[in-house]
C-alpha cells in the first residue's frame, strides 16, 4: 500500500457514517472479547455522542477516510484504522499529529487488546494505572497510558 498520499484533515459531520463503519470493522477484530451485540450498541454512542463531542482528525488515502483519532483535550478517546489499511503507519501518523497538537497524550486501552497495548508502548507511552472495568462498567480491564 502506498501511503505517500496520506493526508490528515479535520472531521466533518459528513464523515460520521464512514468513521463509524471503520470503528465497527476494527472493533470487531480488536475488541472481539466484548461481543458483536455490545459493539453494535456502542456504535450508536460513537455516532451520536463521541464523534460530535471530540476533536477528530481523519486520515485519508486519495481523499478516502481510512482511519481517525478522536481527542478530548489531550486524551485519545479513540484511534481506529480500517483493518485493510493497518500496519502501514497510519495509526502512528495520527498519534504523531495529535502529539504535535497537544504536546502530551493520555489514553486508556483494553489490556486484552494486546496488539494495541504493544503499539502504544512502542510509541513511548508509559502505563500509569489499570482499572478492572471499562466506561460502561463491563468487566474488561483497561490500562491508562501517558506520553509526554
Amino acid at each position: 500500500m502506498n501511503t505517500s498520499k496520506l493526508s490528515i484533515r479535520a472531521y466533518d459531520a459528513a464523515d460520521c457514517e464512514t468513521l463509524s463503519a471503520i470503528w465497527l470493522k476494527a472493533s470487531l477484530i480488536a475488541h472481539d472479547f466484548i461481543g458483536e451485540a455490545t459493539l453494535n450498541e456502542q456504535r450508536v454512542l460513537i455516532e451520536e455522542q463521541y464523534l460530535p463531542a471530540a476533536e477528530t482528525w481523519v486520515a485519508c488515502l486519495d481523499n478516502k477516510p481510512v482511519g481517525f483519532i478522536s481527542l478530548l483535550d489531550d486524551f485519545i478517546g479513540g484511534l481506529f484504522v480500517d483493518p485493510n489499511c493497518q500496519r502501514y503507519g497510519i495509526g502512528k501518523t495520527l498519534v504523531a499529529h495529535a502529539f504535535a497538537l497537544k504536546k502530551s497524550l493520555k489514553l486508556e486501552v483494553y489490556t486484552a487488546n494486546t496488539r494495541a497495548y504493544d503499539f502504544y508502548r512502542k510509541l513511548g507511552f508509559i502505563e500509569v494505572s489499570r482499572r478492572p472495568v471499562d466506561d460502561q462498567g463491563l468487566p474488561f480491564e483497561n490500562a491508562q497510558l501517558f506520553l509526554s
